[in-house]
């Protein structure tokens, strides 16, 4: 590919990045729904499967889960300069959108309207973030397994209040251990 056309696919990156990190509010599970109807339906950058697995391994990843999604899926579509790209698209708007409530919020953070917006927003996310989870589980190969281990994590964290760190390493731990046995299983 020429170098102008590498030139053209980044830009687009940068685009499409840049308006998923301007266009989505509450955060990096919100952002999922959004990323993959841009990279894996949309622009199909990304096969499905392979986006399912990139959001997996984001949960183990320390760090913003936005932030890692966008560096391993510009990695996927372009080695590490799609991975720069994308990060920089991803995070861009919002250290804009902060800068500018930054210097605004002082004077506005009294006023009512705000208030009646960020309530209203929060139902929004908590939706995104379900959508995020229904579409995520339709591409898993499932098994009873993994339905009694996604259903002791939502009582272990809902109910229990144990840290999410803990049960994304058990899962990863179940997960890989299962995962094993089922391999020495097959001929």
């Amino acid at each position: 590919m020429s170098e102008k056309g590498k030139s053209k696919i980044v830009l687009k990156m940068f685009i499409t990045f840049f308006k998923i990190g301007l266009f989505t509010f509450g955060g990096g599970y919100a952002m999922i729904p959004l990323m993959e109807k841009e990279v894996v339906e949309k622009k199909n950058w990304v096969e499905k499967d392979k986006f399912t697995d990139t959001v997996s391994l984001t949960q183990t990843i320390p760090g913003a889960v936005a932030i890692n999604l966008s560096i391993l899926v510009g990695y996927d579509i372009k080695g590490i300069l799609g991975a720069v790209m994308s990060v920089i698209g991803v995070s861009l708007p919002s250290f804009i959108i902060i800068l500018v409530i930054a210097f605004t919020l002082t004077k506005t953070a009294g006023l009512n309207v705000l208030q009646s917006a960020f309530e209203g927003i929060r139902p929004a996310i908590a939706a995104l973030i379900v959508y995020a989870a229904i579409s995520l589980s339709k591409s898993v190969k499932w098994s009873i397994v993994l339905v009694l281990l996604t259903a002791g994590a939502f009582v272990a964290i809902g109910v229990f209040k144990i840290n999410p760190i803990y049960i994304i390493v058990i899962a990863f731990i179940v997960g890989s251990l299962s995962s094993m046995s089922e391999g020495r299983k097959k001929p």
